[in-house]
């Protein structure tokens, strides 16, 4: 399984302006790592780029776990994402951080777990701040919705009950459009499922891909 990247990760995608380079850094990734055939799990913007290496190299890709993931957006939910990505370019990354704890973490969590909280905040701050928001440029700008009826290969989709961003409606249309799909929707959780429910998630995926025989 690969794992692609979602938010605030390494600089490696730093330069990559698009996400058919992204899909293409995955591929030449699997190569040097000699793996022919991946079973490919995404969460956010790795949601995004997940179901695209599929389309782009179905002989390589065994299925595909879209989680906390967007597509169909309104022009409201563009609007939304929009700003969000010209505050942080206008105040900075640090000063519009804070704001997107409460769209990434349950109330309790946050109260509970103040460690993996703070860890994940400075994990972004710690991110070439160039990188960050390119990121986020291409989640903010990225449109499946014209091609993913063209994906054939089984696919996972996944996102928490209260994602605001990456809302149960949006990902029921999602779930719709592939045309080999299964939806879960776990409740209560919001954006950030990977560090607040990661065995919840990790139970969802094992589950799904015992019933396609992929393990």
């Amino acid at each position: 399984a690969v794992d692609l990247p979602g938010h605030g990760d390494s600089d490696c995608i730093g330069y990559v302006h698009n996400m058919e380079l992204l899909a293409e850094c995955c591929k030449s990734l699997l190569n040097h790592l000699s793996i022919r055939k991946a079973i490919v799990v995404g969460h956010s913007l790795g949601g995004m780029i997940g179901p695209l290496y599929a389309l782009n190299y179905p002989k390589q890709t065994l299925s595909v776990s879209l989680l906390s993931t967007a597509a169909f957006r309104t022009e409201d939910d563009k609007s939304k994402v929009n700003a969000v990505l010209k505050s942080m370019h206008e105040k900075g990354i640090e000063r519009i951080l804070s704001t997107l704890t409460d769209r990434w973490f349950t109330d309790d969590f946050i109260e509970q777990n103040s460690i993996a909280v703070e860890s994940r905040l400075q994990q972004v701050l710690d991110t070439n701040p160039e990188v960050f928001l390119e990121v986020f440029r291409i989640y903010a700008e990225t449109e499946m919705s014209p091609w993913l009826n063209l994906i054939t290969k089984p696919c996972l989709v996944l996102t928490g009950e209260n994602d605001g961003g990456c809302s149960p409606r949006l990902n029921k249309l999602i779930a719709e459009e592939l045309p080999n799909s299964e939806l879960c929707i776990l409740k209560e959780y919001k954006h950030s499922l990977l560090i607040e429910a990661p065995d919840q998630v990790a139970q969802q995926v094992h589950k799904f891909l015992l019933s396609k025989n992929l393990i």
